[in-house]
């Protein structure tokens, strides 16, 4: 048997015979739950923060929070991950008198780091919808707010979908820097296992494998739901 084969029989020893599938499942469980609730926050905040960005600023208070999310927005773009988590967890959660999970300060931070990066790419989706749908619909009545939601809102998302699919794949590829503040994700179930078996070359092999596998399939997903929209607006 060659070294790879030792090796292989090594990383099979560890994940089959002593349980080190069970942190291999963990982790994926973790990185995914991790990237899917941290996008649902970041579309809902990011929202909420483009349609301010795109207000008529007429009145004061829409000045106001276009000012606070832009400094939102520039702290968690102008700060690495690894800073906001080690903030949140060790600082903020803490000072606040809450006592919370690593992996539950992972997803709040993913979220809100994920909507500063959303409201960007939502924000130019609004505004590349034609400002005819707009008063078209404060022409029949609508207030602002329920046309933006209703009306242009819905046609700015076919328009970032595939934007969106690469935030959730950022997202999924930032999970691995969560083992900084004790939560466990696929890179440290795979490092776990390097460790116990004195050997990283095949998990880490079989790391990056699972990586790209989850990439390829998610950026399939979003073809298909795109390739389904493509057909439903033709049909309309």
């Amino acid at each position: 048997m060659n070294d790879f084969g030792l090796k292989w029989q090594k990383f099979v020893d560890v994940v089959v015979n002593k349980g080190g599938y069970r942190d291999i499942l963990e982790g994926l469980g973790n990185t995914i739950k991790i990237a899917v609730i941290g996008l649902i926050i970041g579309i809902l905040i990011g929202t909420v923060i483009a349609a301010v960005k795109v207000m008529p600023k007429y009145k004061r208070l829409p000045r106001v929070l276009d000012r606070i999310f832009s400094i939102y927005v520039g702290f968690f773009r102008g700060t690495p991950m690894v800073v906001q988590l080690l903030i949140g967890y060790f600082v903020i959660f803490p000072l606040m008198g809450v006592g919370i999970s690593s992996v539950d300060c992972c997803i709040i931070i993913f979220g809100l780091n994920s909507a500063a990066y959303v409201s960007e790419i939502m924000r130019s989706g609004i505004q590349s919808v034609d400002i005819g749908q707009m008063e078209a619909g404060r022409a029949l009545g609508l207030s602002y707010g329920r046309t933006m939601l209703s009306v242009v809102i819905p046609q700015a998302v076919k328009n970032i979908l595939p934007t969106l699919g690469n935030e959730f794949i950022t997202l999924i590829k930032e999970t691995s820097v969560i083992n900084f503040i004790g939560a466990t994700d696929l890179c440290t179930a795979f490092k776990k296992i390097g460790t116990n078996s004195y050997e990283f070359m095949v998990p880490y092999i079989v790391m990056a494998v699972c990586y790209i596998v989850m990439v390829y399939l998610i950026s399939l997903i979003i073809k298909l739901v795109e390739r389904r929209l493509k057909k439903s607006d033709r049909r309309n």
